[in-house]
């Protein structure tokens, strides 16, 4: 259950203003005891009241005349610096408020005007708006097309980097194929190199046959010179 909050005004009934004296006045003091143990700064307060004929201080008489002695010794500027009273007190809630307020009433007439805006896209007409309401609606629709022509910069900026980026990649792969094309066709110019020697060696080490032409005689390896070997089939000439 929330608590309800209290109107900040006069007492007029004597009873109800009494116990509201005295439950403030224990939250008070508890308060200054629990700023001045979590925080190490010396405080003190006294309390006059028509209710005790002897004022309350906390935490002592002496307590108090140790932090009053160190106030005077400041400077007079310095010590009313901060000083508020109740006039003080309630000028600032006041102008607060304002603020707050202000504040609110901008944001409301901004969604006004922006629900105004999506519905002249949906084909309304705007018939029934004055000078300041139109004023507004083109200073929102400025806003929102500078944020979208920002957006669409940023995009091309990232979209242009990615490119610039990927053509890099290809580029540089581009190369390597290139590098492993030539390597491959090195090896294989190595290669063929190396099997016409062995060939050649081969041809050196086992003479193929010579043959003629125009009636000359065949030439048959290790001295035959007779092609009966040849043809061995009786039919055969």
């Amino acid at each position: 259950m929330t608590r309800k909050k209290v109107k900040l005004a006069y007492i007029s009934n004597d009873s109800a203003r009494k116990a509201t004296f005295k439950k403030r006045k224990k939250g008070l003091l508890k308060k200054v005891n629990e700023l001045s143990t979590l925080c190490g700064i010396d405080a003190c307060a006294i309390i006059f009241s028509p209710y005790d004929s002897q004022p309350e201080v906390w935490p002592s008489p002496l307590g108090v005349q140790h932090v009053l002695s160190q106030f005077k010794k400041m400077p007079e500027m310095e010590q009313s610096k901060k000083m508020v009273n109740q006039d003080s007190f309630l000028r600032q809630r006041i102008a607060k408020a304002n603020e707050q307020l202000k504040k609110q009433r901008k944001d409301n007439r901004e969604k006004e005007i922006t629900q105004v805006m999506f519905q002249s896209l949906t084909g309304k007409a705007l018939l029934n708006l004055n000078m300041m309401d139109l004023n507004d609606l083109g200073w929102l629709i400025e806003q929102n097309l500078k944020e979208i022509c920002k957006r669409m910069e940023t995009l091309s900026k990232g979209t242009s980097t990615h490119n610039s980026s990927n053509y890099g990649v290809v580029k540089n792969n581009g190369e390597a194929s290139q590098q492993q094309v030539d390597k491959s066709s090195g090896f294989d110019q190595m290669s063929m190199e190396a099997m016409q020697k062995q060939q050649w060696l081969l041809d050196l080490m086992n003479p193929q046959e010579h043959m003629g032409f125009g009636g000359e005689e065949i030439m048959y390896p290790f001295g035959e010179s007779s092609h009966s070997t040849l043809w061995s089939n009786p039919f055969y000439p």
